[in-house]
């Protein structure tokens, strides 16, 4: 039986290193240089614009610190729900205070690039909660796609309360079993 998290953790290996030569090249890398990172105020006015064309517009949320063979399965599935995905990123502090003090391993601007290079993934908008209801709210998406590891029961209550406010379809979404971020950091930090 071959060890999902092994695979990982060498695909992490590969990707800090193509990181590495990105960030030499763009040593100054911002959010501004991203064009699918979009304010609230812009993703909202996208969002509009979709619903008059009959498009319907798919949120989902997360730290995405280490972008592995689950987000790369799920994202698409994410944006299958509907027309256009949105990943509402979690800024640096808002990971820190969910994962702990050495997380995230990769500033909000380099995880938004990786996301932005996926197909799947439309607009990005990094937020500074802990919780994504205050994006949900201000974007109004038509679907909120969540981990199959979660239900409408089990996610943050304000999430689910602002999901249910504007009347958003709530989709949870199958996952790669064994593959998570905290559990390849573990490891790399095992090794």
């Amino acid at each position: 039986m071959s060890d999902p998290l092994a695979a990982e953790l060498e695909a992490k290996r590969a990707q800090d290193a193509d990181l590495q030569r990105v960030l030499a090249a763009h040593p100054d890398l911002s959010l501004a240089d991203i064009p699918k990172v979009k304010t609230l105020e812009a993703m909202t006015a996208e969002r509009d614009q979709l619903d008059a064309a009959g498009q319907k517009l798919v949120i989902t949320s997360g730290c995405f610190d280490v972008l592995h063979s689950g987000h790369k399965a799920y994202l698409p599935a994410a944006q299958a729900c509907g027309d256009k995905l949105v990943v509402a990123l979690n800024d640096d502090a808002s990971v820190r205070e969910l994962k702990g003090p050495d997380r995230p391993v990769r500033p909000a601007a380099v995880r938004a690039w990786l996301l932005a290079e996926l197909d799947a993934v439309d607009y990005i908008v990094v937020f500074p909660q802990r919780s994504v209801a205050a994006p949900i709210l201000a974007i109004r998406p038509h679907i909120y796609a969540k981990g199959g590891d979660y239900t409408l029961e089990t996610i943050h209550q304000d999430v689910r309360e602002a999901v249910e406010q504007i009347g958003a379809d709530a989709q949870f979404l199958n996952l790669v079993p064994g593959v998570s971020t905290t559990e390849i950091l573990k490891r790399e930090r095992d090794a």
